[in-house]
């Protein structure tokens, strides 16, 4: 959730697919001023899986998905989180690096292998920001190149040298029909 805080509901605690549903709030004690980040299954030791965790400041690290997993309905807390910021980002670990976008719609993409991995805390910068914060991120091959969608079109930038660097730098501007909302999706 935007507190940070991870859940796990057991697939036989889901009402079945007769009726209205119910919110998930009855569930788990989730706390009225969250939202759901990211809602995914979990298939113990299927896979080692690994979750990009970051908050809104830009501030993240890696942690192993069985690290996560909550036992009681009170959640695990994993990404610390301080008064005015969120959890904002829970991906699963894909690819070698990593393209982060901010509100001030600059573009910085460094290798995954930069950011550490943890089982909780605040994490890292990811990128540096003088107004606003992290907007979006996503996992991506350097060799294939970065994409987005533009309405209904993907596009595509192959040259993504001008926008690599070291993390914690402050990007520079994302290139032209970039989408006007800072979201790769």
């Amino acid at each position: 959730t935007s507190s940070g805080k991870f859940y796990t509901l057991g697939i036989d605690k889901l009402p079945g697919g007769r009726g209205h549903g119910e919110p998930l709030r009855l569930m788990i004690d989730m706390a009225s001023d969250d939202e759901v980040v990211t809602l995914m299954t979990h298939t113990p030791g299927s896979q080692l899986r690994k979750l990009l965790l970051a908050s809104t400041e830009g501030r993240g690290f890696i942690t192993n998905e069985d690290g996560v997993i909550a036992q009681t309905r009170n959640g695990r807390q994993v990404l610390n989180v301080a008064d005015k910021e969120k959890a904002l980002i829970c991906l699963p670990v894909t690819d070698d690096s990593v393209a982060v976008v901010g509100q001030n719609r600059k573009l910085l993409i460094f290798k995954a292998d930069e950011i550490p991995e943890m089982t909780r805390g605040r994490g890292v910068i990811l990128q540096k920001y003088k107004d606003g914060g992290l907007s979006d991120a996503r996992f991506l091959n350097r060799e294939e190149g970065l994409s987005w969608k533009s309405g209904e079109r993907t596009r595509l930038e192959t040259n993504l040298a001008p926008w690599s660097g070291k993390r914690a730098s402050a990007g520079k501007l994302a290139p032209a029909g970039f989408p006007r909302n800072n979201k790769f999706y």
